[in-house]
């Protein structure tokens, strides 16, 4: 093992954000500056790099403790706007789910159904202050005799609310095609006959797990900005799975790691958190989160400074493949052509569409850069790094 020329530590770095001389850039800046400083000097002089990204991401939702009745009341059913949560919890807990839609959506009896309010609408409406109509019912017992209570719901009348959300910042994802010949309506958007156009659903430089890609730096512990406030990893997210195959550089080339997080959801912004209705597929919550990567050494640096160029991802077809469970690769392509705004993939010419925006992937950058840069933000170390694989 080659011996590191620059070694530092979470203290390190965090005793310079509190005196006001950490060096801070983002993870498009880095890029240059390891290209005319090298990564040994890079590593010295930084020390913390951001990273972002806004996109949907279908495994997010909340635990809120909407608070008791008079008499008091156990849940057996809840809804939030008609939209049904989880109430096997306690008496007055409940988790309503992203993708869950409200009760009366005719969902895709009329195809394509057009998904208009579901769970990741109601939370962007109790984040952004809105009242929402909150309906439970229940059995009754001895000490919980109340059968049924509706009432409206504030973000800051109810005791606890908490963004808990199981799969999010997926590590690299599928590049969606579509090869039959009827239009295709999935979670990777509208897709076209005759591959019409090619959907893909990452940040590529600025995503945040591209940016470490053996989660040296992330784990249980790791402080985010997570839906425009303060947020946590917790543990690796479902679907965590760093064995893929990666590039020589240790880039994964298909969809790997992927992040457990939790924070605050009273702390949080309606700009980060915004509830989407995909045609034909169902409701989700796009959410705003970025990791900040500590410049331990000079390895980390240098995985900071990967490029769009460097980036590969599979295309895959998801009009007949992917439905039918096909584990089959069309091509592979960079992030540099995917954001360029077209491929080719057999000889045809292929117009991109991104599912992420690039523009608050770079906001949600700058401004966890800012907080930091003003002291209000330092880093959280690891209590344990995420499975590498």
């Amino acid at each position: 093992m080659r011996k590191l020329k620059v070694q530092k530590s979470y203290r390190d770095i965090n005793d310079k954000i509190k005196s006001g001389d950490v060096v801070v850039v983002t993870a498009e800046e880095i890029i240059d500056i390891v290209k005319e400083e090298g990564p040994v000097e890079a590593a010295r002089r930084v020390d913390v790099v951001t990273t972002g990204t806004f996109a949907p991401m279908c495994s997010s939702g909340a635990f809120i403790n909407f608070g008791h009745a008079t008499p008091t009341i156990k849940a057996s059913k809840v809804w939030l706007n008609k939209v049904p949560a989880y109430a096997g919890i306690a008496a007055v807990d409940c988790y309503i789910g992203a993708t869950e839609p409200c009760e009366d959506d005719p969902l895709n009896k009329v195809h394509p159904g057009t998904f208009n309010y579901g769970g990741g609408h109601v939370i962007q409406d109790l984040v952004a202050g809105k009242k929402v109509h909150l309906k439970v019912t229940a059995y009754g017992t001895d000490c919980y005799p109340n059968r049924m209570i509706e009432k409206e719901i504030a973000i800051r009348s109810i005791p606890n609310a908490v963004l808990c959300s199981p799969r999010n910042g997926y590590q690299n994802y599928n590049c969606a095609v579509n090869l039959t010949n009827k239009t295709k309506y999935t979670y990777m958007g509208i897709l076209k006959p005759k591959a019409g156009n090619a959907n893909y659903c990452s940040a590529g430089q600025l995503s945040p797990l591209f940016n470490d890609p053996y989660y040296k730096t992330i784990g249980l512990g790791t402080r985010i900005f997570l839906g425009g406030g303060v947020g946590y990893v917790t543990w690796a997210g479902t679907q965590h799975n760093p064995s893929v195959k990666r590039s020589p550089a240790g880039f994964p080339l298909r969809p790997a790691g992927t992040l457990w997080t939790m924070g605050n959801l009273k702390e949080m912004h309606p700009d980060w958190l915004v509830g989407v209705s995909i045609l034909g597929y169902g409701c989700s919550l796009a959410v705003g989160l970025g990791v900040p990567i500590p410049i331990l050494n000079e390895e980390i640096v240098q995985y900071t400074a990967v490029t769009d160029e460097e980036l590969y991802t599979q295309v895959i077809d998801y009009g007949n493949d992917y439905p039918n469970g096909v584990s089959k690769s069309l091509g592979e392509v960079s992030y540099a052509e995917l954001k360029s705004g077209f491929i080719t993939l057999k000889d045809k010419t292929i117009r991109t569409v991104p599912l992420s925006s690039i523009v608050k992937a770079r906001k949600v950058a700058e401004t966890l850069k800012d907080w930091i840069l003003k002291g209000e933000f330092t880093l959280g170390e690891p209590q344990f790094t995420l499975p590498a694989g």
